[in-house]
This record gives structure tokens, sequence and C-alpha cells, in this order.
């Protein structure tokens, strides 16, 4: 008996020092790959120069409206107070209001710990004190120029939810719980896989998000049974099987986003549109744009519309023999769309397209929301010029764009899951 349990205890033993080697050798890698990133010229987004120089405009108006910084200050040491006033009557066993409470939605302190447990509850609400403090402080600065004071305000709030206290391990209930029940395998197992994604990102943290061997193609995603039909440079043109026995005489053309492929609307039978709209005995079309790369440096948004969406009207014609389509454009396809309509009214040909929908498309570009914090002249102007030198842009660096938009659910959470929870 003695004899199984030592020979089980070397072989924990020896699978450590074997996974503590491989995390060595990783960390050498990653550290080759910063010394590359720092003797190279290096290009982010956000561009960290853009961010620190609007928060050195922020700390020179600071220094012209010391009255802001007051106020600020005075209402967070009242909250404060009024929180170790609730403290103290809790601890004498009195039932009290929460001084603050998270927003609706807000899903970090869902746990029931959070509420319950005195210590916890106490960070939360003091967590959220000070969140809200530093927020009244910059937002409270009137002399910055609005373009400015949006850049403030955005990565004011991307630092605040970065030190949320679920985000550490000596903070987190349920991370100090996961790590008692398993003898911090939790963490080990969390810091090889930040390891793994470190080195898939060359150095850069590209958190997993989703087990890509879990798709299997038919079955959950591009599930609609269909065929290539057509084909330029940048695109695809694949046409669906009918499930009928008649079909509509138009034609369906949907164009989807460069970013999100043409399977985001096909990954379920049960919840795909694709094949809804086939099932309703329409004959469907869709583009799938090709994933761009040095070769189509020299591509512009003109040649999208004149061999994506024309030529796929082009080819639909051919097939089908209908000239006029019914179309769907989704998100930025929306976009190539309602340029496409205005091409085709401008050259005469309006009739080609009879009806056209929207799915979540932006129409009017003077208002773009907190995208404006990624698109004014001096990062466009750096984008470009890495556009210039590579060809495109790095999906990776619009997905930063986009999870920077909702980092509780699109980083923080999946840091939490992956890393420290193991």
């Amino acid at each position: 008996m003695s004899e199984s349990t030592q020979l089980s205890a070397s072989e924990k033993q020896a699978q450590l020092m074997e996974q503590l080697n491989e995390m060595v050798e990783c960390s050498q890698q990653l550290l080759h790959h910063y010394v590359q990133q720092m003797q190279g010229e290096s290009f982010s987004i956000p561009d960290r120069g853009v961010v620190a120089k609007a928060f050195m405009q922020l700390a020179e108006r600071m220094l012209t409206e010391p009255d802001k910084i007051a106020q600020a200050q005075s209402g967070y040491m009242q909250g404060m107070l009024s929180l170790y006033q609730s403290v103290a009557k809790r601890m004498q066993g009195e039932d009290v209001v929460p001084v603050v409470e998270p927003e609706p939605g807000d899903k970090r302190f869902k746990d029931d710990i959070w509420r319950e447990n005195p210590y916890f509850d106490f960070l939360k609400q003091s967590y959220l004190l000070a969140s809200q403090s530093i927020l009244d402080t910059v937002r409270g600065i009137e002399s910055l120029d609005p373009k400015t004071a949006e850049k403030v305000d955005f990565y004011t709030r991307q630092y605040i939810e970065a030190l949320a206290p679920t985000n550490f391990a000596i903070s987190n209930p349920q991370v100090i719980k996961a790590t008692l029940d398993s003898g911090g395998e939790n963490l080990r197992k969390g810091f090889a896989q930040m390891l793994q994604d470190l080195e898939r990102g060359k150095g850069e943290l590209r958190i997993k998000m989703t087990d890509l061997d879990a798709f299997e193609l038919g079955k959950n995603i591009a599930v609609t049974p269909g065929k290539v039909v057509f084909q330029t440079p940048l695109m695809q043109l694949l046409q669906y099987s009918p499930s009928t026995e008649t079909v509509f005489a138009r034609p369906l053309l949907i164009v989807p986003p460069w970013i999100n492929k043409f399977y985001i609307l096909d990954l379920k039978p049960k919840n795909s549109f694709i094949k809804w709209a086939v099932d309703q005995g329409f004959t469907v079309f869709v583009i799938s744009w090709i994933n761009p790369d040095e070769s189509l440096a020299e591509r512009d948004f003109e040649d999208y519309l004149l061999e994506g969406t024309l030529a796929a009207l082009d080819a639909i014609e051919q097939a089908t023999g209908e000239s006029a389509v019914n179309a769907i454009g989704y998100c930025l396809g929306g976009t190539l769309l309602m340029c496409t309509l205005a091409y085709l009214a401008a050259t005469g040909n309006a009739q080609r397209i009879k009806s056209a929908t929207f799915f979540t498309t932006l129409v009017d570009f003077s208002e773009v929301g907190e995208l404006s914090v990624f698109v004014d002249e001096e990062q466009i102007e750096l984008m470009e010029k890495q556009m210039e030198k590579k060809g495109y842009l790095e999906g990776s660096q619009m997905a930063t764009v986009f999870n920077m938009l909702r980092p509780n659910d699109l980083i923080w959470s999946f840091y939490v899951n992956n890393y420290l929870l193991g």
C-alpha cells in the first residue's frame, strides 16, 4: 500500500517537473519575442502614445481645476465613512442597506458570497466607491476638449475594470475556493494556459475564447447544404440547395461583413437564418469574403464593390436568369450594400436590387459611439502606415478594439475562467 502511494507521489513529482520545464522553455521563447518587438517598430491598438497624450492633457487641466478634484475626493470620503458605519452596524447584528450596489447586469458580483460574507461585501463596495470617485474626477474636468475627454473616460474605465477584485486570485472567493479544493492545480493550469496564449500571440496575450476543435463542418458550423458557384480574387459566391418543391423566382443575396464570416448566420439548424430562408422557398446566395494577405495590398473599398457585390449580381443572373434580387446586408456588409445601391442608382441600374434589408448596419457615421476613440486622424494615420507596410490589418488587432468595448464580458471573464479558475 505504501509502495503504491510512494509511486503515485513520484509520478506526480515527475509530472510537475516536466510541466515546469515546459513553462521555462515557453517563457524563454516569450522573452525572445519580447526582445524582437522592442527592437523593431511596434504597432498596437490602442496606440500607447495616443493614450499617454490624452492623460497628459488631463493632468495639465486638472492643475487648473483643483476644486473639481476636491469635490470628488470629498464625495469619496463621505461614501467610505458611510460604508465603515454600515460595516460596524452589520457586525453588531443590524440589517443594513448597501451604500453602493453594482449596476444591473454586472455579472462579476453575482455570487451570493459577495453579499453574505462581510469581508467580500466590504471589498466589493469599497471598489465600487473608488471606481465612481475616479470617474467623477476625470468627468469633472470640464476644460478638456470633447475628443480627449472621450478617450480619457474610455481608458479610465478600462483601468477601473482591470482592477476589479474579481480579477485577482487573492480577492476572488470563487478562485480561493478552487485553489483550496485543487491544491493550487487551477493556478498551475491557468499559468500554463497563459503561457500558451502568449506564445500564440508571439508575446501579446491572445486569450482563447473558444475551443476551435469543437466545431464540425455541417454540424455546428455552415450546416446548410450549398456549393461555390462563382469566385473572384476577393470572394466566393455560395448557392444553397433548395429544400422546397417550388422556389420564388427572385433570388436572395446576403452580403456578410469581412470580420464575422458568412457562417455566423448558419451555425446550427435550429438557429440558422440561412436554413430558415431556404426553407421559406428562397434561392439563397451568400458572399464568402477571402481572408486578405499581402497579395491584396493594393485592393481598396472600390474593388470590394466591383469584384464583390456587383460581380455577385452578374453571377446570380447568369445562374438563374433573374436580373433582379432581394438583398440583405449584415454589419459592414450592409455598409457595402448601401454603397452598391448608391452606385446602381447613379448608373441607372437601381432595379437590379428590388429590396434591401440591413442587419446591425450603421448608416449615419457622424456619431459612431465609443469606436470614435480609435478613429481620430492620428490613429488612422498610424493604421494606414502599418497597412502600407504589411498590406492588411491583423484580425487580432480589430478583435482587440471590439473586446475593449465590453471588457468585462469579452476580456476579464475569460481571464478569470482560463487563468485563475483553470
